[in-house]
């Protein structure tokens, strides 16, 4: 029942996402342009500008992130070489996992709101990799300037800079944040909905592949890694977690931004994706209280 009241919000939020898309077919490309300029810039301000927020207690979980995105690319790169798979259709998807609409929410309902700074640290790790080394994967041309613009990275900035110098905000103005901040995990889960609405069998094969590989890969790396970190509390918790979340849905969109084998890479996302519906509360149940 524990585990059942932990994902049942997340999946109930994707289950109607799907179901509306079956209907409408909506286009949410407006709808997530938004929310990762202003709703996702604000949840992230809001939680690294709180009191309680302490960038330094979070150094060997975002060590151990860092290790397991490059553990999961390596050996998914030996896969690749060995089905004879484009590495850069398969290594991607498990690098770069789902921390924002699924890891963000999953993070709260298991752990508490208190873990909620843990996860934000997690997901802009991945985000800045993603953006940085993911991108230069698909394109070697890709100029890293463009980061320096991105909202979220700005609201980091800014975030850890009212935390570090204990700069005070007004609390009509975190209020206005907070509020935004709160749309941002639900309309990740109705997103992620939408896209699997596109689930297809044509290219089950290599989705199955990465549905299988994403997690035991990640996970394994995990708890090599736990034994010689130091991680407070439940951050041990989070790092399995988190190394167990499915693909990003961005990596469907840079390989069809970037002519990267889409319909291959959508599969992997798509089936990884419903796959977590096995994996989740395998890997909760194994966490425990």
């Amino acid at each position: 029942m524990t585990i059942l009241s932990i994902v049942l919000p997340v999946f109930a939020l994707v289950l109607v996402g799907f179901l509306y898309a079956r209907r409408h077919a909506p286009d949410m490309r407006a709808a997530n342009r938004v929310n990762l300029d202003v709703f996702v810039p604000a949840l992230i301000f809001h939680v690294m500008s709180r009191e309680d927020f302490r960038l330094f207690d979070y150094m060997d979980l975002a060590l151990g992130g860092l290790l397991v995105v490059l553990g999961s690319g390596l050996v998914a790169l030996a896969a690749a070489r060995a089905l004879r798979i484009d590495w850069r259709t398969l290594v991607p998807p498990m690098m770069f996992v789902n921390s924002g609409n699924m890891g963000l929410p999953l993070a709260l309902l298991a752990f508490g709101g208190e873990a909620l700074g843990a996860a934000v640290v997690l997901f802009l790790l991945e985000n800045i990799l993603h953006f940085t080394l993911g991108v230069r994967m698909l394109d070697r041309r890709a100029g890293l300037a463009a980061l320096l613009r991105m909202p979220m990275i700005l609201a980091t900035l800014a975030g850890l800079t009212v935390s570090l110098l204990a700069i005070p905000v007004p609390e009509p103005l975190a209020q206005a944040v907070e509020m935004l901040g709160q749309v941002a995990i639900p309309l990740m889960l109705f997103a992620l909905g939408v896209r699997l609405k596109d689930a297809d069998l044509e290219h089950w094969r290599i989705g199955l592949i990465g549905a299988l590989l994403r997690p035991l890969s990640g996970v394994l790396i995990a708890l090599l890694l736990l034994p010689w970190l130091d991680l407070e509390g439940q951050q041990g918790g989070q790092l399995l977690l988190f190394a167990a979340l499915p693909p990003a849905v961005l990596n469907f969109m840079l390989a069809e931004q970037y002519g990267q084998e889409p319909a291959l890479v959508a599969a992997i996302v798509i089936w990884g994706n419903l796959a977590s519906l096995i994996v989740i509360p395998v890997i909760l149940a194994f966490i425990g209280p």
